[in-house]
């Protein structure tokens, strides 16, 4: 009777591991994804679908004047108006404990999201995206001319490429102010998130040759970040939806390593 007792007690003890095991596996996450220059939430359609259909919720916010919102698209919106744009998303879902993602561009925007609303990050990716410090643009991490050139007119940056009778979903015209706007970055409860840098290698560049030259990674990697390597061009996530979608969700359990102060 004893025995008997023992190994039921023992059967219950394992059952009751499994289910929290299982039950662990299953943990499902809500992610923001915020995407890059000219484009809009649209171009993370094929990588979300595949994150939902893994159980997971997710969120794709388009800026302000690009993609479905091109129809507000004017020369006065800048970072700070994008960073409001993900800001309140998370605050008017009320959203917690989310997995913050952003591409390109949107490195600069979820760096600023990072700033204000820390305490409802779980985990940031950046997605073969810029990596600011405090107070830096766009344009002081790759240059740009201050707006100069054929591919600047009328206070934007065009998007040659789109030819008149296109049919959407397509890049649109981006304003300037996005890229000459300084990010703010100074809370140490953002400096303290979790996050991984995930660069996009395309297959005439070695892993090597990016790591020297990529100076994301550099500070990503002098901060304690993750850093890991996905085979493909700057929109990865159209050539591979379901590859991105994966490394993505991951990506969650990457922990920052100790850095010297």
């Amino acid at each position: 009777m004893k025995h008997r007792l023992l190994r039921l007690i023992s059967a219950c003890v394992l059952g009751t591991l499994a289910l929290t095991a299982v039950a662990q596996a299953a943990k499902k996450e809500t992610f923001v994804m915020v995407h890059g220059a000219t484009a809009g939430g649209w171009e993370w359609k094929r990588t979300a679908e595949f994150l939902q259909a893994d159980g997971h919720t997710v969120y794709r916010v388009t800026l302000t004047g690009l993609g479905e919102r091109m129809h507000l698209s004017e020369t006065g919106y800048d970072l700070q108006t994008h960073i409001n744009d993900v800001v309140n998303t998370i605050l008017f879902e009320d959203l917690h404990d989310i997995v913050l993602t952003g591409h390109s561009y949107g490195g600069m925007v979820i760096t600023g999201v990072m700033d204000r609303v820390a305490d409802r990050i779980k985990h940031v990716v950046f997605l073969d995206a810029a990596v600011p410090d405090d107070g830096q643009s766009i344009w002081d991490l790759f240059g740009g001319g201050g707006g100069e050139g054929p591919r600047f007119a009328d206070g934007f940056m065009q998007v040659p490429w789109v030819k008149p009778g296109d049919k959407p979903p397509h890049s649109v015209k981006h304003s300037i102010k996005c890229f000459n706007s300084p990010v703010t970055y100074k809370n140490p409860a953002a400096k303290a998130l979790n996050a991984t840098y995930v660069a996009f290698v395309p297959k005439d560049q070695s892993v090597e040759e990016r790591a020297k030259n990529d100076k994301g990674w550099q500070r990503a990697a002098s901060r304690g970040w993750t850093i890991r390597t996905f085979p493909g061009g700057h929109v990865a996530q159209q050539e591979d939806p379901r590859g991105v979608a994966s490394l993505i969700a991951d990506s969650v359990n990457d922990r920052n390593k100790a850095v010297a102060p």
